[in-house]
């Protein structure tokens, strides 16, 4: 298991960015993606390795809702 930070950013189609709600939890997992996949409310879109080693999970609908989880290993 691998312990990892996790920041959660949660969109909906009228607040878009501006008015996302973000929240910072630490939790551990087998990957990032393992963690997503048992926490998701919508389906995954994207999956992106960011240089900084940081990996980036999109999940949204077609009604414009959208959560995006950037885990960070600790």
């Amino acid at each position: 298991m691998n312990e990892y930070e996790i920041v959660i950013e949660e969109q909906n189609p009228c607040g878009g960015s501006r008015h996302a709600i973000r929240s910072i939890v630490e939790a551990e997992a087998e990957s990032p993606r393992d963690y997503v996949e048992k926490n998701k409310r919508l389906p995954i879109l994207e999956e992106i390795v960011n240089d900084d080693g940081s990996v980036l999970i999109r999940t949204g609908n077609d009604a414009g809702y959208k959560i995006s989880y950037t885990f960070t290993e600790i």
